[in-house]
């Protein structure tokens, strides 16, 4: 485990490097349960988390201020965002510092957490090109999709909700996985959808599920140091 966080960071290190040098030539709040009110945004995907109601994207929004690269891309490149809301942040925030109190740390938050590691973690939402559900629907294995800076594969599969006890009768909705390089999906690490398809200027957003935990599962390994 060791050995591939560092791999990880290396990378992230590297790909931050480039894409510094690219964008220079051109927490806690109160949890909002997230409503899709909207399929289309005049903005780019930072100014859609910006305009949406305190208590949903706040943690997501203090972390990506410590990456002007990120709200870079978030800004003007074409990407889908898998939008983590605070709740998600919230529930892996809390059992770090349980973890970490009980070996007599300080506690560690999105404000002071290692760079590094929270940037890794934070590149996993945040996929190459924007797709709508369209782009799934076809794929019955779902696609494996790189994020940005450091091309690292994360799966996304589209799936239906059933409504009404009908299966597969519901709204659309996608499965976003971390594969961890396993070509077995019993291994992944996966979350699912509240919203899908909100299309900014820039980007398509999907909004995560609120008992997702931010960083698959990796954010206590990656940030009790």
């Amino acid at each position: 485990m060791k050995n591939l966080l560092y791999k990880k960071s290396t990378f992230f290190l590297l790909g931050l490097i480039g894409l510094f040098f690219t964008a220079c030539k051109k927490d806690v709040t109160p949890y909002h349960d997230y409503v899709n009110t909207q399929q289309t945004f005049n903005g780019s995907a930072m100014d859609y988390l910006k305009a949406q109601p305190k208590g949903t994207f706040d943690s997501l929004l203090l972390a990506l201020d410590r990456y002007p690269f990120l709200k870079d891309s978030l800004t003007n490149q074409k990407v889908t965002l898998f939008a983590p809301v605070n709740k998600n942040f919230e529930a892996a925030e809390k059992y770090l510092n349980l973890v970490r109190k009980n070996q007599g740390k300080a506690p560690v938050y999105l404000s002071n957490a290692d760079p590094v590691q929270l940037g890794v973690m934070l590149c996993k939402y945040i996929i190459r090109g924007g797709r709508t559900t369209d782009a799934y629907i076809n794929n019955a294995d779902g696609m494996l999709l790189k994020n940005i800076v450091i091309d690292y594969q994360m799966h996304v599969k589209y799936v239906k909700l059933s409504s009404a006890g009908y299966v597969g009768g519901g709204p659309a909705s996608l499965n976003f996985s971390d594969t961890y390089g396993s070509i077995f999906s019993n291994t992944w690490v996966t979350t699912t959808t509240n919203a899908v398809n909100i299309k900014t200027n820039n980007a398509i957003i999907n909004i995560l599920t609120p008992i997702h935990n931010f960083g698959f599962d990796e954010f206590t390994n990656r940030l009790n140091n």
